[in-house]
């Protein structure tokens, strides 16, 4: 799932990100930075948050899903100009309000910026990305060389994973490191 965009009060977690306008009643078509979509049924407000990094609360007062993206209407946004200025922002929630995981489940952004080391401790980079395959997920390393490390998050490789540490250890097979 999406990044984290933190303050001094609370952290924020994106779940959408603005694409274009559609249709003339200021309807605002967005990326699912989310696995959740279900989430939007019970959410009333967003912080949209502009490219620039400026923050607002906005209503919504419907949504739905159309084309494996989601189309949001929002308070006082009824035309197309007013919802074309929503344009490359990011629609956030506030990261009290995440669905619950399981004990063996992580949101990428918790993920992300991990230092990954071997079991013997050797740096291996840390996490840039993760891959959405269709499959297992790849984590995308990068390495202190500047070079890219793909590493399949599969339970006999990432031996173990630290959020709050920010460290996860892997056991790669020969060879995985040096592709």
């Amino acid at each position: 799932m999406s990044a984290s965009h933190g303050d001094s009060e609370n952290s924020l977690v994106s779940v959408a990100r603005a694409v274009r306008a559609r249709g003339l009643k200021g309807e605002v078509v967005a990326e699912l930075l989310t696995d959740f979509p279900e989430r939007f049924e019970s959410i009333k407000q967003l912080v949209a948050i502009a490219p620039n990094g400026e923050q607002r609360q906005v209503d919504l007062e419907d949504f739905w899903l159309q084309n494996g993206r989601i189309v949001l209407k929002f308070a006082g946004c009824d035309n197309v100009e007013s919802a074309g200025e929503f344009s490359g922002y990011e629609f956030c929630i506030d990261e009290t309000e995440l669905v619950p995981l399981e004990d063996d489940e992580y949101y990428d952004f918790e993920l992300e910026g991990c230092a990954v080391r071997d079991r013997e401790g050797n740096l291996v980079g840390s996490v840039r990305s993760i891959l959405k395959t269709g499959g297992t997920e790849i984590l995308v390393i990068a390495a202190p060389d500047d070079k890219e490390v793909l590493v399949p998050l599969a339970e006999s490789i990432v031996v173990e994973i630290d959020t709050a540490g920010k460290s996860i250890v892997i056991d790669p097979p020969e060879g995985l490191l040096d592709l």
